[in-house]
């Protein structure tokens, strides 16, 4: 008790004064909706009662959505992260709150400038509601900032849930900003001209069960071509994002970190064609980024420089597809394996290379195989065909097909002379170039090549 009967908490007055202005909002709410909203105990001010959980409306926060709740906000938020704390810490220097909430209580609260959580606190969530910007909302704000001031972690284990997020055309719905490990779960944000979700340095933020769009729409919104900002833009590591929407944004998701891993994740946001982009991998120089099982409606993929990247198991529509593009001419060790495209039969290619900066010149360990194709074109690192000829000289041409030109590094062929032609030619591998595999023979015969290639560079030891 002693702890707790040093803290200074807002004096009887002001007290009387929030349920004064409580009393007229809940007046204005039974006016507006017929409704008479549940009451509430106030045998004691808020936050005096010891309960870690504290009520938006208790102090006088309006969830009808009329009034300006910032303030009160605020004041629940420097509350929940002064309760009693236990004697225990999460990471070294972050105390833990004990799971500590702000309670919104299903309201709409509107606020005119960014809700900022308190440094210095582990263990604490804010859900059940919305926040709405007012119209003096600075356009450069978040909604929900969780920041650190400092380069050490000054937060962790903040949990933001059950949340709709209304940027009203005005900033961006969440900033997180050097915190470890944030979740953001089961949240709807909308209306943001920056970032839906930032996630800045840091670690660990995972979001999960979200819809995330800037105009709300299921597809075929007149103001596409219109889309603009973000819908989560990562630019830190080891974050994960899995089983999201993105509905309208001009990006879906930006990462620019290593180690991200994107998981279920459906852009459906501005089309390729239209100048958007699904998934939007930025050069960092080793990505290590892992994109898994998601599904591609309409807008792709780019890559830049890509290292160490896996795009597996998603499915691609609308002739969406995959870029990647060089900066420094650089790319190794990517896999896009076992993925499903489909299109319209206009010649779109599954996998397209920009080179526009500078061509790939440095390619090692890429190997896209095993991906299915249906009203597009089909590209790959590994090709098979077989050609017959009744002569000395045997071509396959495998330039539609491979993805890199002019590269191929590996061959294996066979050349399988036909029944009843008792001839057994010497031949040999007399050119690999431009995509094709030239075999000769030293003398006439029907025969037919077998052959297999590989753009893919193997190392061995």
């Amino acid at each position: 008790m002693a702890a707790r009967n040093s803290i200074s908490y807002p004096g009887l007055s002001d007290y009387h004064q929030q349920i004064n202005q409580l009393s007229s909002i809940k007046a204005s709410y039974v006016l507006r909706n017929g409704v008479t909203p549940p009451s509430r105990s106030y045998s004691t001010p808020p936050g005096l009662s010891g309960s870690r959980i504290h009520h938006a409306t208790d102090y006088g926060g309006d969830p009808t959505g009329v009034s300006d709740s910032t303030d009160a906000l605020e004041q629940a938020l420097f509350d929940a992260f002064r309760s009693p704390i236990q004697s225990t810490q999460l990471i070294k220097g972050v105390p833990n709150l004990g799971g500590s909430q702000l309670h919104l209580d299903g309201g709409t609260y509107k606020i005119s400038r960014p809700l900022r959580i308190p440094e210095g606190g582990a263990n604490f969530m804010i859900h059940s509601g919305t926040l709405r910007a007012s119209d003096a909302f600075p356009i450069n704000g978040h909604l929900i900032e969780l920041k650190s001031s400092s380069n050490s972690f000054s937060s962790e284990f903040i949990t933001l849930k059950d949340l709709m997020l209304d940027s009203n055309f005005r900033g961006g719905g969440v900033a997180v900003i050097n915190s470890l490990r944030t979740t953001i779960d089961n949240c709807y944000i909308s209306h943001f001209t920056t970032n839906g979700i930032s996630i800045q340095d840091g670690h660990e933020t995972i979001v999960t069960n979200s819809f995330i769009g800037q105009y709300i729409n299921v597809g075929g919104d007149i103001r596409e071509k219109e889309f603009s900002g973000i819908g989560i833009n990562i630019n830190g590591n080891d974050n994960v994002i899995t089983d999201v929407v993105i509905f309208s944004a001009s990006i879906g998701v930006m990462v620019q970190g290593q180690a991200n891993t994107l998981t279920g994740v459906h852009c459906y946001n501005k089309a390729t064609g239209l100048g958007g982009t699904g998934i939007y991998v930025r050069e960092p120089g080793f990505t290590q980024t892992r994109i898994i099982n998601c599904y591609l409606d309409y807008t792709g993929i780019v890559a830049e420089d890509p290292v160490q990247l896996q795009i597996t198991d998603s499915f691609f529509l609308g002739n969406a597809f995959i870029t990647l593009k060089s900066i420094k001419g650089n790319i190794c060790c990517v896999n896009i394996v076992n993925n499903m495209f489909t299109g319209d039969y206009t010649g779109v290619r599954m996998i397209q290379l920009d080179e526009s900066n500078e061509p790939f010149s440095n390619i090692d360990q890429v190997v896209v195989d095993r991906n299915n194709v249906r009203g597009m074109v089909l590209k790959s690192t590994v090709a098979r065909g077989r050609v017959w000829s009744n002569g000395t000289r045997w071509t396959a041409d495998f330039s539609q097909v491979l993805l890199f030109p002019n590269l191929i590094n590996n061959v294996q062929y066979t050349l399988q002379v036909g029944k009843g032609d008792g001839t057994f030619p010497n031949h040999l591998l007399r050119n690999v170039s431009e995509n094709r595999v030239t075999v000769e023979s030293n003398v006439p015969v029907s025969a037919t090549l077998h052959v297999s290639v590989d753009q893919n560079m193997i190392h061995y030891i």
